[in-house]
């Protein structure tokens, strides 16, 4: 239905063209002075007169004597439903010459916008007492209607809100407090309102309220202070704080509202964000400094340390899995928050109840009180906790498992009160006990990798010097032979290349020897003053003498360069790098060999123009026994004489390396401090 306008309502009423109810001039005056709308209608309903204050209300101009009952646009019950312009108070004191007081109505500008109204529709009579119309007093009560549910709705948002709202005189008395703040602090609004606020606050804290209340009283709000307040039971509670000023309608500040929120939950998650990150990063740290650790030992003191750490016990330890003949496991490896004394006067027996499900790999074990655990104190000498034994209520032990199954040992952990460990320690120890398992395998496998190893070089050392006896003999014997032989022929020949194989031999047994001699830093080194560029012209003249295939091509740029080093040592680095520049270059015509000096060391490059030597192959080179893969497969070689060169290289304060190309060729350079160099 559409709401009727009771501005355009112009029923026809019976004796219209009487004269109408009409206000005296005097009163007319007045009532254009007045703040409060008023308005007058005859007996048949038609507004005679109004004034600017009901204009103001209104939102329009009425016409005078054309509208009925009221200068509204629209207007509504309290409830929202529309008023109909017969119904209206002022329509009901016409109809029954009565008065009405306050029914309260919503009136409706042209503008949309609505105002709360209370009525005082007054019947107005002659001196014959009959009714000639009537005066109506309209008071504008929407400024005090919206404040009233403006603190309705405030109150309900207290009451249901979750945190503690409290508000206070700036003497500190407190004046309201709402359900949350019951909940979260423990006292009634019975007993609480009246008190000072000081009951919350601890003894230490009770400054804050002085700054607070200053601050409050300087007009200036306090947001999100983290702070302490107790409850009625006494337990201090982390609350955060907001503090605004209350002021009367002048402005001044009159109180102080709080609110405070119960932060515990805020304060725990942050401690386990906190407690999780530091685990994190000892879990990363262990991880990485196991699996970067070969050493036994080292691996389970830190293992130890960082569970120990990590699961808040009083101490820790790894037994290791020995068993003796007795079937008994003794040996404490590492040890962590207690001295390692405290241990080793005890036995450790294997077929204990307690610790036999720890050595057998069947689990975990955790005990919040391990003297009530039925499996403790049933074995002698003890029966219980040994005498001077480190106090031990709660329980944690953690096998330690290899990748084949077998039990390494065990981490064991303690704590004198009860209640100490949880299943998260549980969870954390197993990932860094199955960490330190692999770690272990693999320091194991390199130990045992480090004495063969050692065996080998011992093996190649023995070898090689029992080796030199008789091919010394046998390159003897042979040059007896090949002096007996007067004519040239077959046999002579024969000879010839059995001596250069036996030679190749010496040279080879003469590197193993060396091999040797470094892995046990036994090298011998002879240091005199010598013209290296005289070392590198005969070097180049023997090469070239015993290989035809290749033209050696030297270049010296100094006429002479006087280093400190052992002459022999430098011939053999210079000879092995034109040897596999050589080898390498079987398609090639020629090497060129340099000499330069610069920054006070001597520079020597031998290029070849062969296979060249992949780039991630260039560093490998240089270490024990590595041979250039796939081109270099078919030649010879056991991979020795560029480390050989290497070491003595770097015993000269030098250094050796290459660039190379494939297919375009090589060049390795060595560099040893020069003591006068000339330029040529």
């Amino acid at each position: 239905m559409a709401q009727p306008s009771l501005s355009g309502n112009m029923a026809a009423i019976p004796g219209k063209n009487k004269k109408p109810a009409t206000i005296q001039p005097f009163a007319t005056d007045l009532f254009n002075t007045l703040p409060i709308a008023v308005y007058s209608c005859d007996r048949y309903g038609y507004i005679t007169y109004y004034n600017q204050a009901a204009v103001k209300l209104w939102g329009r101009e009425p016409e005078i004597g054309k509208e009925l009952w009221c200068g509204s646009w629209k207007i509504f019950n309290p409830d929202g439903k529309p008023m109909y312009p017969d119904t209206c108070p002022m329509a009901y004191t016409l109809k029954n010459g009565k008065a009405i007081e306050g029914e309260e109505i919503v009136i409706q500008r042209p503008d949309g916008s609505q105002r709360y109204v209370l009525p005082y529709p007054v019947p107005v009579f002659n001196a014959d007492g009959e009714l000639t119309g009537a005066t109506n007093t309209l008071i504008d009560i929407t400024e005090q209607k919206t404040g009233e549910l403006k603190q309705a709705m405030l109150a309900a948002i207290i009451e249901s809100s979750d945190d503690a709202i409290i508000g206070k005189t700036l003497a500190g008395i407190i004046t309201s407090w709402n359900k949350a703040a019951e909940r979260l602090f423990g006292y009634s609004e019975q007993e609480i309102v009246g008190k000072h606020i000081s009951i919350l606050i601890p003894q230490e804290r009770l400054e804050e309220e002085q700054l607070i209340i200053q601050r409050v009283s300087n007009n200036k709000i306090i947001d999100h202070f983290e702070t302490i307040r107790i409850t009625k039971a006494g337990a201090e509670v982390p609350i955060s704080l907001t503090v605004s000023p209350i002021r009367d309608s002048k402005g001044v500040v009159i109180g102080a509202s709080k609110i405070a929120r119960d932060i515990s939950r805020q304060r725990f998650a942050e401690g386990e964000l906190k407690r999780y990150a530091e685990n994190l990063e000892l879990l990363n740290y262990v991880g990485k400094s196991i699996s970067e650790d070969l050493d036994i030992e080292s691996i389970l003191q830190k293992v130890t340390d960082v569970t120990t750490q990590l699961s808040n016990a009083a101490f820790g330890a790894f037994f290791h899995n020995k068993v003796n003949e007795q079937g008994e496991s003794y040996m404490l490896y590492t040890l962590s928050g207690a001295p390692k004394e405290a241990f080793e006067k005890f036995g450790m027996p294997r077929n204990t109840a307690v610790f036999s499900a720890t050595f057998n790999g069947d689990g975990i074990v955790r005990s919040d009180d391990i003297r009530k655990d039925p499996r403790y104190g049933k074995n002698s000498p003890y029966q219980g906790m040994p005498k001077g034994h480190l106090p031990v209520v709660s329980y944690l032990a953690v096998p330690v498992i290899s990748k084949a199954g077998g039990v390494i040992g065990g981490l064991f952990f303690g704590h004198p009160e009860a209640g100490v460990f949880n299943a998260e320690h549980e969870q954390l120890i197993s990932a860094i006990a199955a960490q330190a398992a692999v770690a272990l395998d693999n320091a194991k496998l390199y130990e045992e990798i480090r004495i063969l190893n050692a065996k080998k070089d011992e093996f190649i050392g023995l070898a090689s010097h029992e080796l030199k006896t008789p091919v010394t003999s046998i390159s003897g014997y042979l040059q007896i032979i090949e002096k007996s032989v007067t004519t040239e022929g077959r046999d002579r020949a024969f000879i010839s290349k059995a001596r250069n194989q036996v030679n190749k031999l010496a040279a080879l047994i003469s590197d193993l020897l060396d091999v040797s001699k470094i892995q046990t830093g036994k090298l011998p080194f002879t240091y005199s003053s010598f013209d290296l560029v005289r070392v590198l012209k005969d070097a180049s003249e023997v090469m070239q003498q015993t290989n035809n295939a290749h033209k050696i091509l030297l270049f010296c740029d100094p006429e002479y360069l006087i280093v400190e080093a052992d002459q022999q040592r430098i011939d053999q680095v210079i000879i092995n790098l034109v040897s596999n520049a050589i080898k390498y270059s079987p398609n090639a015509n020629q090497i060129i060999v340099r000499a330069s000096t610069a920054a006070g060391k001597a520079k020597i490059s031998v290029q070849d123009f062969g296979i060249g030597i992949e780039k991630e192959q260039q560093e490998r080179i240089f270490t024990r026994f590595y041979r250039v893969e796939n081109l270099a497969s078919h030649m010879s070689g056991l991979g020795i004489g560029l480390y050989i060169s290497h070491e003595i290289v770097k015993r000269h304060h030098g250094k050796l390396w290459v660039e190379s190309t494939i297919g375009e060729g090589s060049t390795f350079f060595f560099e040893i401090p020069v003591v006068q160099p000339v330029g040529g």
